[in-house]
């Protein structure tokens, strides 16, 4: 969810809002980067109407036309979009035609721009799609040839921290390449055309865009759907030719100069801040970036709109009081865009804000009517004719979406809460509270709603806390960010004065922060719907019906108690529900994704933690949830990247004591655990916890080289578990496959109340060995949609043949077994989709 919206303040005629605002005071006066809203009701006036009333929507077909055709037509190839745009180009001129000989109606002319401006964004789709699959580029890719190569970085490069897996991070770097060379003696040929760098050496990260380089690559074709020529794999560091282009370096000065003066807050705060002012998220922290998630209040990191409307908004303040002439001032604020564009980097929801900044200034120059949508129209238009891969970038759909929602539904409504307002009471100031209140929660409920289809679409959850943790926010969005870019600007020249204006930033981005984890703590935060298409079409009629429903006094009252009743269900049934976690938990297999995070309670506060998972949000996430503060055993089976990749988020807070990793590990995991007191694993080694006894049953003795798979060995080197508490057991089998459970079969398997099913239920199970456990209780640790296809059916279907009771981490969530007088029983816990 994107709020790219802000309050106006005093002086209305000399405020700009990058992305939207609205203010009760002289109407006419009020300019507006995104859009402006005014109460002359500018949302019930006719779509077409003459100037001065009305949203004129007549660029609103050609936008939409140019986004939709360059969307589909970059997964249909060059073919189908020059033929789309001859057939549009075709249409276009006997429109043009019809209208020499008569007088077209408006609905005639717009379409007639609709069919130009879709042949434009089909013929620029054709282009580069020609020039990205030809050329001497594209045929090495598809030979996978290794060649040298003259290339440009096109920006920022991105870092992928490294897994047990991958020893070393990962440097994904955009690029266009201007020379190629595929053989030494064969002559190097001009080309331009865009790629994506892989690199692992760390000379590539802090590459500023503009730089030129020469490097190496071994050449690959990119993925469907992509403008690029190919991907490269990059070995070594990259050979600098010259320097970047000074702007480039001015920006990165400041931007390093940012993160110094920040260094000295506390973490939360020296992580927001940066994000906040230029969009560099590179020192926040994974949490807190979940938390920003699960609030809603991602888009504050998404440097957009909002915080160019509050920079602008600034620059006027100041040329107001310092008595620049009212040409001078458009100008220094079309410096400030682009600047802002340079600092923050050419992101699409930061290029949408930037071209609608630019059309309003122009408009303030020019004397022009100004309005918001067709300056909204105007820059998704330009932008998708300029670049058409941002027809396909999330960012730039939600950046436009929250726009269009925020200058079409807040009006209507911040007029309707308006009116719910005490109206009885007289004066002014009650109104303008009145006004001040309603505004920031049409502003974020419009928002919202607008982008909630979308969201949908990717996430397959509803947001109920979005709107209010957006409403807790805004207040300290403002400060923080002017204070922030203040601070930006002083630290090329004094870092020590710098510090100082942190330091009031940090309080208003610690506020930020605290609502971000307040949001994400709190109960049904998010509710699942049905992800993608189908799931976003069906919420977006669920808004169309209940924006029917709601303009009918009688429909309200209705809509209003089923809403109540609904609400008060589900709090009753959150009452009535088992609580998490719930009392007297034993065993716990944390939804951590594609891989193993198991929970052994050791104690109040206290637990054995088997294995981590692939990320540490997840495993840590869990653990918190479990309130668990000391880990005096941390058992690794083995080093593959699913069961070890999130021990940092289990070390996050917590004492964490010995670990035990595989006998046969050849020690890969120690780099994440440098100065802890790291053990090999021993069969028969007994360790207890509190009520927990575990005992080592495997790996027994090394097994054959396997023909199958390279990581079927260190499958089957995994530790194998049985744990007890008073009234419960547990065998935990890793990830060992059908070789190393004959063994554990031959050696005699004890028998357990819980089988934690080996290797995420693939097909590689011995239907004996799982038997001779005699569990009632199967738990598979598995990640939703894998691409190893895993659960396998088959082994789903052997578990239920034993009659076991199955539990899925990809369904379940969360799976928590405790102790009941009729035996174990299960409690299972959505925490979010993986």
């Amino acid at each position: 969810m994107s709020a790219d919206a802000s309050t106006a303040d005093e002086a209305p005629a000399d405020r700009v809002s990058a992305d939207a605002g609205m203010t009760d005071e002289a109407p006419g006066d009020r300019v507006s980067v995104d859009g402006g809203t005014t109460d002359e009701a500018p949302g019930d006036g006719p779509v077409d109407g003459p100037p001065g009333g009305g949203y004129d929507l007549r660029l609103g077909p050609p936008a939409v036309g140019a986004w939709l055709s360059a969307l589909v037509l970059l997964g249909l190839g060059p073919e189908a979009a020059y033929v789309t745009a001859v057939v549009s180009a075709t249409g276009a001129v006997l429109l043009a035609a019809g209208a020499a000989r008569e007088r077209l109606p408006v609905p005639s002319r717009v379409a007639a721009g609709a069919l130009v401006c879709v042949a434009a964004s089909a013929a620029g789709v054709g282009f580069r799609l020609t020039a990205a699959g030809s050329g001497p580029v594209r045929a090495l890719a598809v030979r996978g040839v290794t060649a040298g190569l003259g290339a440009v970085v096109a920006g920022d490069p991105v870092v992928l921290k490294a897994g047990p897996a991958r020893r070393r991070d990962t440097v994904l770097v955009p690029a266009r390449v201007e020379e190629v060379d595929s053989a030494p003696g064969t002559g190097r040929r001009r080309v331009r055309v865009p790629v994506l760098l892989l690199a692992d050496d760390p000379a590539w990260r802090p590459l500023l865009p503009g730089q030129r380089v020469r490097l190496t690559a071994r050449l690959a074709p990119p993925r469907h759907g992509e403008l690029l020529a190919a991907v490269g794999l990059v070995r070594g560091p990259p050979a600098l030719v010259g320097r970047p282009p000074a702007p480039q370096r001015w920006a990165g000065v400041i931007r390093s100069r940012l993160r110094a003066a920040a260094s000295g807050l506390p973490a939360d705060q020296r992580g927001v801040l940066p994000g906040l002012v230029d969009g560099d998220t590179s020192l926040l922290d994974p949490e807190l970036a979940d938390a920003f998630d699960a609030a809603g209040l991602t888009h504050l990191m998404a440097v957009s709109g909002e915080n160019l409307s509050l920079l602008i908004g600034a620059v006027l303040m100041a040329g107001r009081f310092t008595g620049l002439g009212r040409r001078a001032v458009p100008v220094l604020a079309g410096l400030t865009v682009f600047g802002f564009v340079l600092v923050a980097r050419p992101s699409p929801s930061v290029l949408r804000a930037a071209v609608m900044g630019s059309v309003a200034l122009l408009a303030v120059v020019t004397g022009r009517e100004r309005r918001g949508m067709p300056a909204l129209c105007a820059a998704v238009l330009v932008l998708v004719l300029l670049d058409p891969a941002l027809a396909r970038s999330y960012g730039f759909a939600l950046s436009a979406l929250a726009t269009a929602g925020i200058l079409v539904l807040g009006p209507p409504w911040r007029r309707g809460l308006t009116r719910c307002l005490p109206q009885r009471t007289p004066g002014r100031p009650l109104r303008r509270l009145a006004g001040a209140l309603a505004e920031p929660l049409a502003v974020a409920a419009a928002a919202h709603v607008a982008c909630a289809p979308l969201l949908v679409l990717l996430d397959g959850e509803v947001s109920l806390v979005a709107v209010p943790a957006n409403l807790l926010a805004a207040p300290a969005v403002g400060p923080a960010t002017l204070l922030g870019v203040l601070a930006a600007a002083v630290a090329p020249i004094s870092l020590p004065l710098a510090r100082l204006i942190v330091v009031p930033a940090g309080l208003a981005v610690g506020w930020i922060a605290g609502v971000a984890r307040l949001g994400a703590r709190v109960p049904y935060a998010a509710v699942g719907w049905p992800a993608g298409a189908a799931g976003a079409a069906l919420l977006t009629a669920v808004f169309v019906a209940g924006v029917l429903v709601l303009r009918r006094p009688g429909a309200r009252r209705v809509a209003a108690a089923a809403v109540t009743g609904t609400a008060l269900v589900a709090i009753g049934g959150h009452a009535c529900a088992p609580g998490w976690p719930p009392r007297g938990w034993r065993f716990v297999a944390c939804d951590v994704g594609q891989g193993d995070g198991l929970v052994l309670a050791a104690g109040p506060g206290s637990a054995v933690v088997v294995d981590a998972g692939p990320d540490p949000r997840f495993i840590d996430r869990c653990l918190r949830a479990l309130r668990v503060r000391s880990v005096p055993l941390l058992v690794l089976t083995h080093p593959h990247a699913d069961h070890v990749g999130g021990v940092p988020g289990v070390l996050r807070g917590r004492a964490v004591g010995t670990v035990l990793i595989s006998p046969d590990s050849e020690g890969e995991e120690r780099r994440l655990l440098t100065g802890r007191h790291v053990l090999a694993a021993g069969v028969g080694d007994v360790w207890s916890a509190g009520p927990l006894t575990l005992r080592v049953l495997g790996p027994l003795g090394t097994l054959p080289v396997s023909t199958r798979d390279p990581g079927t060995e260190v499958n089957n080197a995994s530790v194998v578990l049985f744990a007890q508490w008073p009234g419960l057991t547990a065998l935990l089998g890793g990830d060992v496959e059908t070789e190393a459970q004959r063994l554990l079969l031959a050696a005699g398997p004890p028998h357990a109340d819980v089988l934690k099913v080996p290797h995420h239920g693939s097909a590689h199970q011995d239907p004996d060995f799982l038997a001779a456990v005699h569990a009632r209780i199967a738990v598979t640790s598995v990640g939703a949609d894998n691409d190893y296809g895993h659960p396998a059916p088959s082994t789903m279907a052997l578990l239920a043949r034993l009659r076991l009771r199955g539990y899925r981490t990809d369904h379940d969530g969360d799976i928590a077994v405790i102790r009941s007088g009729d035996g174990p029983a299960v409690v299972t816990r959505r925490a979010g989709p993986r």
